[in-house]
């Protein structure tokens, strides 16, 4: 039951789409007329250059029921598919090249369809033209004769060419490709061609003309651009022979030769004539016209010139011949002629080479004695040479030159005719050199310059040099260093030098001798040139190492040269180091070396290189020593007295130390000295003026110039204050009252300090105690310039117009401290101070120090 009800809905159905299908309307194509770019593509064109692939159109149509459209385009089987389209949206594609001038119309057949039903309808595409074709020429190739007497402006050819294209882009005109040099012009619209009104046609000169024409269209719209085609074809003009050339002489200019053994009958020369007009050329008969004088005749058709005369009966050297060459025509008729020169000569022939002649005759062999450098530009008046060519003419002309040591000697003349006497000149004096050559050998050439068989001659010429005293002596070197040993004895060989002379004989021999200083301590062998120390002689390489002099090598008239020689003394190690003294008293501050010095005089290192070390200490192992700088201190583990006390049992503090400088020389020499060496505490040596007394106890001239250094500048502040004090006072024109000395309190003994302490004078319990108490006393008086260790000083900066008299010391007792210049100091002893001097003024010398200490509590 259920198969049954399907049945009759698909019957239903089936019935239904056969009615709707009988109702359905077909689609069509809008019609947008000429110019649309889309609908059926009615009045639709296209240009020939359309790019493939281009959208050039759309169809467009539409179906009554409103279905979609399908488009399509169908060629024919066979024909070129020139466009495609998009099924749905109409977009037309060119898919083939046109071209107009092949096919100016395309019929397209175009369809649209709603799936039921389907329209067709055959469009016709007009294809519009493009420039894209050349002019092409017409019956090519061109070649045209034409007669080299044809009159300028003739017309010779019309050259034609077509052009495809349509409107501008077909139209044509002409021109020639070059017209620089050319004979012929061209008509630029009919293309016809014609020699220039200006030239002329001449087959002697060109035979043949090539012209290029190029031909161009009148340009036209090509794929957007502008476009302008050109084409070319070559026109070859041959240019015809017309009888207006008379004949032409060929190889001129024409020379003959009668040699002195021509035979009479003989030729001696053929002239060669041929018509101008070679397209078309005639005959040629020859004859001499002028100039033979009965002695030559001519061939009138070979041109062949003979001698009729025997060579003894010519009447001159130099004939000249006139020719003339004749055209004749076939029918016998003579036309143009020309005229040529022929000149013939009378050769004499070349059968003699050049021969030098000596005194005695002919002669191939010269020699001759001379000095070696002569003057430049001397004649060798001992050569006696002539040259003879018995020939005539250029057959005796020759050449002269010397094959030899180049640029010696030079000959004249260098060009001979016939005869000359020879001279030989001296070109380059230096050349010309005894100890290089005592013989020279030249060979005399002389060669023929024109002829043919270029004969020849030489001669030997052979020159004996004597030698003359022209070199002076030459030491082998600019220089000679030597060295000898100061303990070289008296007579000792120090160098040997040498001096060559290359003269000859007694020339050669040279002879020595010490030029300028040098004779008091060497002499030299005038002979051999060994030079030696003086017997009397001494070396000292510590007084003078050095010695440089000048040696003289000379030959027997006098002329020498010099050479400097060097002479270094060598060192030997003949001194013992040296100490000022055998016992030498250091002080030794804990932590501080003390330093030894021994000199020894030897001149060079290593003799005069001291080493340094300790031979004997008791007890040992408590001092070491630099062995270079000679410091010796402490060991490391020594860091106070105490230790020290422990090591031994003695309470001073002194050692006694043997130590040894010796030289490094080979052999070495040494020298042992004793070193006293106290020891004290590092505490008794601080402060810096206390530091700088101990280190210059050993030094008095080291503290003498401080001290002077410093009383110098108090000197120079002195006056240079009073100076300006007197200026003041004479600009105010005022007296000064007279004030009271002002004295300062005395400080009190229990503001001294620990510095002050150490330089009280009491007991002392040991040795180096002393010796640093009396070690600082010098060294304080030292640095008051004065003799008195307890002088009171004024202050540095106080002026004293006149200077200050000086103070002695006096006895009295002072508990105080006194300013001075190294610093206050703790007075303990008793001084007396007598002033001796002119008495000055004592209230202006108060006043300026009480100015000054003012000005300096402000600067302060």
């Amino acid at each position: 039951m259920k198969n049954v009800k399907h049945l009759y809905a698909s019957l239903f159905l089936t019935l239904v789409h056969v009615c709707l299908a009988k109702a359905n309307y077909a689609p069509y194509f809008f019609d947008n007329g000429p110019g649309s770019s889309n609908g059926n593509m009615a009045m639709f064109s296209l240009s020939e250059d359309t790019p493939l692939g281009s959208h050039v159109y759309t169809l467009n149509g539409s179906d009554p029921e409103g279905n979609a459209v399908i488009y399509g385009i169908a060629f024919e089987p066979g024909s070129k598919k020139y466009f495609a389209v998009d099924a749905h949206l109409g977009n037309v594609t060119l898919t083939e090249e046109l071209d107009r001038e092949k096919q100016n119309e395309v019929e397209v057949p175009i369809s649209i369809s709603d799936g039921i039903n389907k329209v067709v309808e055959k469009a016709r595409v007009l294809i519009t033209d493009a420039n894209d074709e050349r002019p092409e020429f017409i019956n090519t190739p061109y070649i045209v004769d034409v007669p080299e007497n044809t009159p300028p402006g003739s017309s010779i050819l019309k050259v034609l060419a077509r052009d495809q294209d349509i409107g501008s882009g077909g139209s044509v005109t002409f021109l020639l490709q070059s017209t620089h040099d050319t004979k012929f012009i061209i008509d630029r619209y009919s293309g016809i061609l014609r020699i220039r009104p200006d030239s002329s046609l001449d087959y002697e000169k060109s035979r043949a003309h090539f012209v290029t024409i190029i031909a161009k269209d009148g340009g036209g719209k090509l794929r957007g651009k502008y476009q302008i085609w050109t084409s070319s074809a070559t026109v070859t003009i041959n240019v015809i022979d017309v009888q207006d050339t008379p004949p032409v002489f060929v190889d001129l200019p024409y020379y003959g030769y009668v040699y002195e053994d021509t035979l009479p009958g003989t030729e001696v020369f053929t002239v060669v004539a041929y018509d101008g007009d070679r397209g078309n050329p005639n005959s040629i008969q020859y004859a001499i016209v002028n100039g033979s004088d009965g002695s030559f005749t001519i061939n009138s058709t070979s041109g062949a010139i003979i001698v009729q005369d025997h060579t003894s009966q010519l009447k001159k050297d130099v004939y000249q011949l006139q020719i003339q060459a004749t055209e004749v025509s076939p029918d016998g008729v003579a036309g143009m002629h020309s005229n040529a020169i022929v000149t013939v000569r009378f050769v004499d022939l070349n059968n003699h080479p050049p021969t030098f002649y000596g005194e005695n005759g002919p002669q191939n062999r010269f020699e001759l004695t001379m000095y070696e450098h002569p003057p430049e530009g001397e004649i060798l008046r001992g050569l006696k040479i002539t040259v003879n060519d018995s020939d005539q003419g250029a057959n005796a002309k020759f050449n002269l030159r010397l094959v030899g040591p180049a640029r010696i000697f030079r000959v004249v003349p260098h060009i001979v005719l016939n005869e000359a006497q020879i001279t030989i000149i001296v070109e380059n004096s230096a050349a010309l050199d005894y100890e290089k050559y005592q013989m020279l050998t030249f060979k005399l050439l002389a060669v023929e310059i024109d002829t043919p068989e270029k004969f020849s001659s030489t001669a030997n010429i052979v020159i004996h040099l004597l030698d003359t005293n022209d070199n002076k002596p030459t030491f082998s070197s600019e220089y000679y260093i030597a060295r000898i040993p100061e303990n070289s004895p008296g007579g000792s060989n120090v160098v040997a030098v040498t001096a060559l002379d290359t003269d000859s004989g007694l020339w050669g021999e040279v002879k020595y001798s010490i030029y300028g200083e040098g004779e008091d301590t060497f002499l030299i062998n005038p002979s051999t040139g060994i030079i030696y120390t003086q017997p009397w002689a001494t070396l000292d390489a510590e007084i003078k190492s050095k010695y440089n002099f000048y040696v003289k090598a000379e030959d027997i008239e006098g002329k020498h040269s010099l050479a400097e020689v060097f002479v270094t003394v060598l060192d030997v190690n003949d001194h013992y180091p040296e100490f000022n003294e055998n016992i030498l008293e250091k002080t030794m501050i804990l932590g501080t070396p003390v330093k030894i010095e021994a000199r020894d005089e030897d001149a060079e290192e290593p003799n005069n290189v001291v080493e340094y070390s300790i031979m004997q200490t008791d007890p040992a192992n408590v001092f070491e020593i630099n062995e270079n700088t000679g410091e010796i201190k402490l060991k490391s583990y020594i860091k106070s007295l105490d230790i020290i006390h422990n090591i031994t049992n003695k309470k001073d503090c002194q050692w006694s130390v043997v130590v040894q400088a010796k030289d490094r020389g080979s052999p070495s020499f040494s020298t042992t000295a004793v070193v006293k060496i106290d020891i004290t505490e590092e505490a008794l040596s601080k402060g810096p003026v206390a530091a700088f007394l101990m280190h210059t106890k050993d030094n008095p001239m080291k503290a003498l110039g401080v001290l002077t250094g410093v009383v110098c500048f108090m000197v120079i502040i002195t006056v240079f204050i009073s100076t300006v004090m007197f200026w003041r006072n004479k600009k105010s024109n005022k007296i000064l009252p007279a004030r009271r000395v002002i004295k300062r309190r005395q400080k009190e003994p229990k503001q001294k300090t620990a510095r002050k302490a150490w330089l009280r004078f009491k007991p002392l319990k040991n040795t180096s105690e002393r010796f640093a108490t009396q070690e600082s006393e010098s060294n304080f008086q030292n640095m008051n310039s004065n003799n008195n260790s307890w002088v009171t000083s004024v202050p540095p900066c106080a002026p004293a117009l006149p200077p200050s008299p000086p103070y002695i010391p006096k006895q009295c007792r002072h508990d105080g401290s006194l300013p001075t210049v190294s610093g206050s100091l703790l007075q303990n002893t008793s001084h007396q101070v007598n002033n001796k001097g002119p008495n000055i003024s004592i209230a202006l010398v108060s006043e300026l120090k009480l100015k000054l200490e003012k000005k300096m509590r402000e600067n302060a």
